[in-house]
């Protein structure tokens, strides 16, 4: 299957990475290569390392940027959770303090998201898997089969901000006692008779979604790995260098703006301490008054954007 994947507020991108000849910048979500390479040829003969986990894109991603040419790329299979490490191994001239930007494209790919193998999409019976990674030490199917109630119900609150998560992991642990669940399929009727009719009726998001969401969240580890990577990329960064990350739900969204606000103040000690004894030092400052949304234009053209909130930082 070709991997498309039409890259969200890449104008913006460009524009807030201030991207120069010469410079390194990390892209932490290849994808489709499409950041990637717009930024490859803006700072030739500077460097563009880009990490993504899944194997097929990396494989979409090589065949693209030779297509047109694109020499100054350094592609790594790796989650981006490793990025202090994967810069150190593949660009050590470039590492600590010494990257011009880093960019995150959070959430799935259209490409992830059309093919019916992967299990990531309701729209089609498919094994139940849902990891970035197809060689993944868990899959969803793992969860669902073998993971208490009480975990499930967390999980899919947490993750999926799902009213009704009690009631849906409730369902999956009864079935499983007669029933393998393998696929995407099952899991969406075992959701279906778990939820009253009139949340079934809403408009708007398909009923599955939240859950869906919550567990691919939970087998490839998103929030954690967000989070480690947020810190090691800031020690990457030099000063003066940008930190931009596009999220498509409030979880992704919340870590991101958490991360910026605390690295935007000195002491972190809690109020009634008199004396700071943190030493927390200020180390970004937020480019952006708000968070930046597409436009209604690229919304119409690419109704997958519509969810995409920008954040972008300046190391101090």
């Amino acid at each position: 299957m070709e991997y498309k994947h039409v890259p969200v507020m890449l104008a913006e991108v460009l524009e807030y990475l201030r991207a120069e000849p010469g410079q390194n910048i990390i892209d932490c979500t290849m994808g489709g290569a499409g950041y990637t390479m717009a930024i490859a040829e803006r700072i030739n003969p500077g460097k563009v390392l880009a990490i993504d986990l899944d194997q097929l894109a990396i494989e979409n991603a090589k065949k693209i940027l030779a297509k047109n040419k694109i020499k100054n790329v350094i592609i790594v299979n790796d989650n981006f959770r490793n990025i202090k490490k994967i810069a150190e191994e593949n660009m050590e001239s470039a590492a600590e303090n010494k990257f011009d930007g880093i960019v995150f494209d959070l959430g799935l790919s259209s490409a992830q998201l059309e093919d019916r193998t992967r299990g990531f999409s309701f729209k089609a019976d498919a094994p139940l898997n849902m990891s970035f990674n197809q060689a993944g030490e868990i899959s969803t199917e793992d969860i669902v089969n073998t993971w208490p109630e009480a975990e499930l119900t967390r999980i899919i609150r947490e993750y999926g901000e799902e009213r009704f998560a009690h009631k849906i992991a409730r369902k999956i642990i009864e079935t499983r006692k007669t029933e393998e669940i393998k696929t995407t399929g099952q899991l969406i009727a075992i959701i279906k008779r778990s939820l009253p009719g009139f949340y079934l009726r809403k408009k708007g998001i398909h009923f599955a979604t939240l859950t869906f969401q919550a567990l691919r969240i939970a087998t490839n580890e998103e929030l954690v790995s967000l989070e480690e990577a947020l810190a090691n990329a800031l020690k990457l960064l030099k000063k003066g260098g940008r930190i931009i990350v596009i999220s498509y739900h409030s979880l992704e969204d919340r870590i991101v703006k958490q991360f910026f606000k605390k690295e935007n103040i000195g002491c972190i000690c809690p109020p009634r301490q008199p004396v700071c004894q943190c030493e927390h030092e200020a180390s970004l400052k937020s480019v952006t008054r708000k968070v930046l949304i597409p436009t209604e234009t690229e919304v119409e053209e690419n109704p997958r954007a519509r969810s995409a909130k920008m954040r972008v930082a300046e190391k101090l």
